[in-house]
């Protein structure tokens, strides 16, 4: 089993990263009923055993005795990270996994990239160094930032340089939020602009997400919620309003939008933590979806909506889901693919799905997708572990949809 790395960075990288490993850590709970530290679980934690110190060995094998993710959080604030040192995720992590400061990047790219890069090169090296030596076969850095702001923005794509520079041959995957065209941060569209550049030269697959995007997905699915047509109970704990379940009292005002990301990463990387009839790799995205290296922009969709919502309603029919995977209105990124042309598709499921589905679907929808000429068989498909019965309450699927448009 292959292990991951998680790079946190702004304050936007931090707060999608927290409700990443939440929900990890609760999906795992609720697959290992009995604690024990597995591969499973071994692809993005560390068992530590914390009885002589956090400065404690490894353990490999047997129960779980103190779960550590594989993570480095970076902000050049220490609101957010502090916030999370408080929180339920406290034990998660430690100082080790820290590089925070007090005075901000002042939404600025060059104060993030050149000052803060700078300032903080040696510390952010070393720390990423003692994360890589506890990994037995390191496949992958995700990167988590927004291109907005001055940390996101700016000393995220100096940590995605770095990675390349120390760690040539480990995959870079890049969760870049992007600001919506209403942004009230003036210097925002800079930002986005200079950081693009970065994305450009040194990360191998990019997954780009609009603020606005996500915004609209929140919206549709409380019209969904509040119009009955889907059941007026959402359950506890779901994962795209707030922790406390409420459909219509945030925690935070991003709380909603952040879970959708990160729940699109939580079954993205599922293939790594959990084995599957029909699993994708991580690398294999990267092999299937990039046919030129700076060709490495992905559109992601998910389908159906109202599963983010943890609503209690019957499975809708599979061939529409597949359907509303292609839909503009299921894309983390306003674009509308159907006028453009795919370069490569991948389809990832969750659920109880036949690979005889997988095909039908794929050959119903084809007439209807424009491939380049080169690639008219440019399909990926997976089918990763199910999705835990008790938490989604039966076989609701999730679909990526991961298409170049030019």
């Amino acid at each position: 089993m292959t292990q991951s790395v998680v790079v946190q960075v702004g304050q936007c990288g931090n707060q999608v990263g927290c409700r990443f490993w939440d929900l990890a850590l609760r999906e795992h709970a609720a697959v290992n009923k009995k604690g024990i530290y597995d591969e499973a679980l071994s692809s993005f934690f560390r068992n530590v055993d914390t009885r002589s110190g956090d400065n404690g060995p490894d353990i490999y094998k047997g129960k779980i005795c103190s779960l550590k993710a594989r993570a480095l959080l970076i902000d050049m604030e220490e609101g957010v990270v502090n916030e999370i040192l408080q929180g339920p995720l406290r034990d998660v992590f430690d100082s080790k996994q820290l590089i925070t400061d007090v005075s901000g990047s002042g939404n600025n790219w060059a104060v993030g990239h050149k000052i803060y890069g700078c300032q903080y090169r040696e510390n952010i090296v070393e720390k990423l160094r003692k994360t890589a030596e506890h990994c037995d076969c390191l496949q992958c850095f995700f990167i988590i930032h927004s291109m907005g702001g001055g940390t996101g923005s700016g000393l995220g794509t100096f940590v995605l340089n770095l990675l390349e520079e120390e760690f040539p041959e480990v995959y870079r995957f890049v969760t870049s939020v992007y600001p919506s065209g209403e942004d009230d941060v003036v210097t925002s569209p800079y930002n986005s602009v200079l950081a693009m550049k970065e994305l450009n030269e040194h990360a191998d697959c990019v997954l780009p997400i609009e603020n606005e995007s996500l915004f609209e997905i929140v919206n549709k699915i409380h019209q969904m919620i509040n119009s009955g047509k889907l059941g007026s109970t959402v359950k506890q704990n779901s994962l795209v309003t707030s922790s406390a379940g409420s459909a219509k009292t945030l925690e935070k005002p991003f709380d909603a939008m952040n879970n959708i990301v990160a729940n699109l990463l939580l079954n993205l990387t599922s293939s790594a933590r959990f084995e599957g009839s029909l699993n994708m790799d991580l690398n294999e995205i990267s092999m299937n979806l990039v046919p030129f290296p700076r060709l490495h922009y992905l559109v992601s969709s998910l389908t159906p909506l109202y599963t983010l919502a943890d609503v209690n309603v019957p499975s809708r029919r599979l061939d529409q889901m597949f359907s509303d995977a292609f839909s503009r209105d299921h894309q983390l990124i306003q674009a509308d693919p159907k006028h453009s042309l795919y370069l490569a598709c991948a389809l990832l499921v969750r659920g109880n799905v036949q690979v005889s589905d997988l095909r039908r679907n794929i050959e119903r929808l084809k007439p209807s997708l424009h491939f380049v000429s080169w690639n008219q068989e440019g399909w990926k498909t997976g089918s990763p572990s199910p999705l835990p019965a008790n938490r989604w309450d039966g076989a609701k699927l999730f679909f990526r949809s991961y298409i170049f448009f030019v």
